[in-house]
């Protein structure tokens, strides 16, 4: 039991700056979830892409994390949040604005650069706004302050979801035909299907980098809170300092397959339903974004549950049950019949909702100016969710295009055993949630 409830999560006098950088955690949420269902609309559109080569989607998109969050560190140490944050939104924009190019030459491999360059910026903003959230404050309710920002960054997931099916998936030509009557079109037909859906999937990102220049502008212009630093010390020495420490990179193991396991079960659940549509009669089809939305809402209510919860139950104790949780749902999505695997795998983000937080919380722990190297390598470890997708894709190419096309165990369809891969990731984050139960509570996390 914690007493952590007695100390205030924010105090008054950083209210302020607190609402700003949490702001931040609503704009990349609406970047994270438009882009998860776009693998489904490529495949689409681009018919010719494999179920693999459509998820490159995620591994552009995860990637300029691994990429950008150390020269991000490195950025920040030398300048200031300001700066990190600012040159961060100059790049989401710039990435979101290649979009409109994109779509004009019709090159898959230019919306995967696109998706490159804006997550460049991302990475800058996670990089920066985590440690800030944690030294923003009592080092006692560091975790619950995370959690507490973090619980906003579903809502812009939320939206995002909402315009890629209000904006984009309904308005997709490509969607209201057949595999057979595509093919039966004309090639004047098949290039004006395919130029009206990729400036439909271009549009809302152009729209997100207006907002982004917008915001921007206000924080360029907005005096920033500096928090002093305590210490310098230097790069070698704070690299010294985080291999050593057992708690730090077995958190950023965790973090990977946690991400992992995010964003495998937020991508593919419209192959899911596709897969549940196939023997569903035409007035009874499901729609997979309002149940992905259910997920989100899952994930929206489990973060300030946990917030609450928080105050009486240690982060690893509180995440272990979770993690369990989070398996035992998986085994659903895989070997429950129809709706109710549905039902299970929409239930795996109740379980997920606290992970991200509360593995950062748990592995900068403790930490003083390495944080700022520490939080880089936690921010790396979302190129998770660049390499999981590909590989559950490659499950659901095993027997053809199709989702069925394989029966494993001879009574599971390969789209529904592919997620024994989140099952995996969300055991690994049982067992770091259970070894640093072990660790002591003597050290606490400073001010960076």
């Amino acid at each position: 039991m914690s007493e952590t409830h007695q100390i205030p999560v924010v105090r008054k006098k950083l209210l302020f700056p607190f609402i700003a950088i949490t702001s931040l955690f609503f704009l990349w949420g609406i970047a994270n979830d438009l882009t998860n269902p776009m693998v489904s609309a490529f495949k689409k559109v681009m018919p010719e892409l494999s179920n693999f080569e459509a998820a490159l989607v995620q591994f552009a998109f995860y990637s300029g994390y691994a990429t950008m969050a150390i020269p991000a560190a490195i950025f920040i140490r030398k300048y200031s949040y300001k700066k990190g944050i600012l040159l961060g939104l100059l790049l989401y924009a710039t990435g979101a604005f290649l979009f409109y190019p994109a779509a004009a030459y019709e090159e898959f491999g230019f919306f995967l650069a696109s998706l490159y360059i804006l997550t460049f910026g991302l990475a800058f903003l996670e990089t920066t706004s985590n440690p800030f959230i944690l030294s923003m404050g009592d080092a006692e309710t560091a975790t619950r302050r995370l959690n507490l920002s973090q619980a906003f960054n579903p809502m812009g997931s939320l939206l995002g979801m909402l315009v890629a099916q209000l904006v984009v998936i309904q308005s997709l030509k490509s969607d209201d035909y057949t595999a057979d009557a595509y093919e039966a079109l004309s090639m004047v037909e098949k290039a004006g299907v395919r130029e009206n859906d990729l400036n439909i999937i271009s549009f809302p990102y152009i729209a997100l980098g207006i907002l982004v220049v917008f915001i921007f502008l206000v924080i360029a212009f907005t005096k920033f809170p500096v928090f002093r630093e305590e210490s310098k010390m230097s790069m070698k020495t704070s690299f010294l300092k985080l291999v050593r420490n057992r708690n730090y990179y077995e958190g950023v193991v965790a973090q990977a397959f946690y991400v992992g396991a995010q964003i495998m079960c937020w991508t593919f659940i419209f192959q899911y339903v596709d897969h549940l549509n196939e023997s569903r009669a035409a007035d009874e089809q499901l729609t997979a974004t309002w149940y992905n939305m259910a997920a989100m809402i899952f994930f929206l209510s489990g973060r300030w549950l946990c917030t609450w919860l928080l105050k009486y139950i240690r982060g690893p104790r509180l995440m272990l049950f979770f993690a369990l949780g989070g398996v035992v749902f998986c085994t659903g999505a895989i070997l429950l019949p129809g709706i109710w695997g549905l039902y299970s795998l929409v239930a795996i983000s109740l379980c997920m909702s606290l992970m991200f937080p509360t593995i950062y919380g748990i592995a900068l722990k403790g930490m003083g100016d390495e944080a700022k190297l520490g939080s880089a390598g936690l921010v790396m470890a979302i190129v998770g969710g660049a390499l999981m997708p590909p590989l559950q894709a490659s499950i659901l190419d095993w027997g053809g295009p199709g989702f069925s096309d394989v029966q494993v165990w001879g009574t599971v369809p390969e789209v529904k055993f592919s997620f024994i891969l989140p099952l995996i990731c969300l055991a690994v984050v049982a067992l770091y949630s259970f070894r640093s139960l072990k660790v002591s509570d003597r050290s606490v996390i400073t001010r960076t």
